[in-house]
């Protein structure tokens, strides 16, 4: 087949060659907006006067004709061609004749591509920003509903002071709202037009710029047209927050893992969300916790090829930047796989809140609020916490709790001591006292609640 480039080389490139430049075989999901920037782009010339606004409304109804025969399924894609640009332009040119050949005035497939990977992404952020909404969703809506329930909270994997299971939740759903701010932060910047570019330097052509990137939904323009057509920091900046987002989901994954398993049987896992063994039948994996885990390192390495790939391409556009498709791509579609399994998991997990107030007891997670009585009585704080550290040593020899120790055994260690301490000591107390703003009590988780709500009511 004829290559359009065909001119100043004849164009017969060797098979394999022409194998390994291809990228149609990934860059044909972006055809929906590759034939709505021409489209764009036919009118502008239109409305310039480069070209006649009668082959403009050609070029416009010749694009949507063939938009309409690839979604019904009667165009397949020729995978043969080079990328999406030249087989939209192929099929135009067969179709409308000379007329066709008009479209790519005062453009060039440098700035084109820039063009379409933009719209592309910004619309796949979108998407990806729904699934975040649904995960925190699912997750203010379990920290509603065991805002109360206590548990351990943790320090380097050892029981430190308690907390409610909704509190630890929502330690998530702030995690999600940033990823959320990111993702939209990213789709800002991103959303400024490089049509127009041209190749590098942009044209001779009286084009107007702004006319197709408010054709297309865009902000702006890029300001520079070298910068426009190599410019691929923003998906560099989308699979960072991608990975940041997937990270956020391996730590939640790791804690779902564990509090699902016998040793902490924090929480049961629905059914719907888990796997069996093919030889114990006893065994129910969190296999979905798991692969999002394990999805998180393929993420990371589409960031760091990304970053590898630009960082030592001169300016303006270089065929290396076809490698920036394919890692940002399979990122989308990963995080786009993990975020509603992982919402349904979430949504459906049935927590054990009997068992996390007796892990809860057994750690001597309030032994800070006892030492914390003690300085209220009048004790400086180290002697305290010395106290403190006994009676705790004192209960684990004796295979008692802080709360069921008799008050004369309290009172060997200090005259100070009065049935007051239980109060002091309660869990349900302890919780309740930490009435610091962003806490664990249950007015301040449902303060966080309310405002996770409200974040994604705008």
């Amino acid at each position: 087949m004829a290559k359009l480039w065909a001119g100043r080389t004849d164009g017969a490139t060797d098979k394999l060659a022409d194998d390994f430049n291809s990228s149609i075989r990934f860059d044909h999901v972006m055809y929906r907006q590759d034939i709505t920037g021409s489209m764009a782009h036919a009118a502008m010339l239109g409305a310039q006067g480069i070209i006649t606004q009668a082959e403009a409304a050609q070029l416009i109804d010749g694009l949507q004709n063939i938009l309409n025969d690839l979604d019904s399924g009667a165009l397949a894609f020729d995978m043969s061609c080079e990328d999406i640009h030249m087989f939209v332009e192929q099929v135009l040119t067969e179709r409308l004749g000379a007329v066709g050949k008009k479209l790519h005035t005062a453009r060039s497939r440098n700035d084109q591509v820039a063009l379409d990977l933009r719209m592309y992404l910004r619309e796949e952020i979108d998407t990806v920003v729904a699934f975040v909404n649904e995960l925190l969703a699912a997750v203010t809506e379990q920290a509603e509903q065991n805002k109360a329930a206590i548990l351990p909270g943790y320090t380097h994997l050892q029981r430190a002071q308690p907390v409610t299971f909704g509190h630890h939740l929502m330690a998530y759903a702030m995690m999600l709202l940033r990823d959320r701010e990111r993702l939209l932060d990213c789709r800002r910047r991103m959303n400024q037009s490089p049509i127009g570019c041209c190749a590098l330097a942009g044209t001779t052509y009286n084009t107007d710029r702004r006319f197709e990137a408010a054709q297309l939904g865009f902000d702006g323009i890029c300001r520079n047209s070298l910068d426009g057509v190599s410019d691929r920091d923003f998906c560099v900046e989308l699979l960072s927050a991608l990975s940041i987002l997937m990270m956020h989901l391996s730590r939640f994954s790791e804690e779902v893992i564990l509090w699902s398993s016998w040793e902490f049987k924090f929480v049961e896992l629905s059914d719907a969300f888990t796997t069996g063994s093919s030889i114990m039948p006893q065994k129910k994996n969190p296999d979905m916790a798991e692969l999002v885990r394990g999805k998180t390192g393929r993420v990371y390495g589409d960031l760091m090829a990304a970053l590898t790939m630009l960082k030592g391409l001169p300016l303006a556009y270089n065929k290396d930047m076809q490698e920036d498709k394919e890692g940002v791509f399979d990122a989308l579609e990963t995080v786009k796989m993990c975020l509603p399994v992982f919402a349904g998991m979430i949504r459906t997990m049935r927590t054990l809140p009997d068992n996390m107030r007796r892990a809860a007891q057994n750690g001597f997670i309030n032994a800070t609020d006892l030492a914390d009585w003690m300085v209220a009585h009048g004790l400086p704080f180290r002697d305290a916490y010395k106290i403190s550290g006994q009676l705790v040593a004192r209960c684990i020899a004796e295979g008692l709790v802080l709360e069921s120790l008799p008050l004369e055994v309290y009172r060997e260690y200090s005259e100070l001591f009065d049935e007051t301490v239980f109060e002091a000591i309660d869990l349900d107390a302890c919780v309740e006292r930490r009435i610091s703003e962003g806490g664990t009590s249950v007015p301040s988780v449902e303060a966080q609640i309310a405002y996770v709500k409200e974040m994604l009511s705008v």
